[in-house]
Formats: C-alpha cells, structure tokens, sequence
C-alpha cells in the first residue's frame, strides 16, 4: 500500500497501461501465430494473414507495446516464412 498519493496514481496508470498492453500483446501473439502456421503450409489467404498480422505488429511497435527491434524482427521471420513457401510451392 503506497502512502503518498502520487505513488498511488502511478500505481493506478501501471494497473491501466498493464492490461492494455496486455491485450495488445495477446492480439499480435494471436495473429503472428495463424500467420506463421498459414505461411508454413501455404494456405490459401497466407498473404493477407501476413498482412494483417504484419500491421498489428506494427501498431503494437508504434503504442510501444512491444520493443520495435522485436516487430521488425517478428515482420522479416513472417515474410521470410512467406517467401519460403511461396518458393516451395
């Protein structure tokens, strides 16, 4: 329990900003994770699911969510994996 008040609004923005980072992280985890699995198997929309996973990467980058050396990395993986089965196909 803190006992100044600026301690206690800290507290109160951490709780706040926690939660939404949370939820931002558990999107991108979500879509990178069907991205990833339709790129590996070349699936048919594997372009557009790269896309959009790619972009919610990019925003949670952009809100500081996720460090943005960690979505640039997450985005080459991504369109390496793509090219990769495209290649293979």
């Amino acid at each position: 329990m803190s006992n100044h008040a600026s301690a206690e609004k800290r507290n109160r923005q951490r709780i706040t900003r926690t939660a939404r980072n949370r939820s931002i992280k558990a999107r991108v985890r979500g879509a990178v994770k069907t991205a990833r699995e339709a790129a590996t198997t070349a699936a048919e929309g594997a372009v557009a699911l790269v896309k959009s996973a790619i972009q919610l990467v990019d925003r949670a980058a952009s809100k500081r969510a996720i460090p943005k050396k960690r979505a640039a990395r997450l985005k080459a993986r991504l369109a390496a994996r793509l090219h990769a089965a495209g290649k293979a196909a």
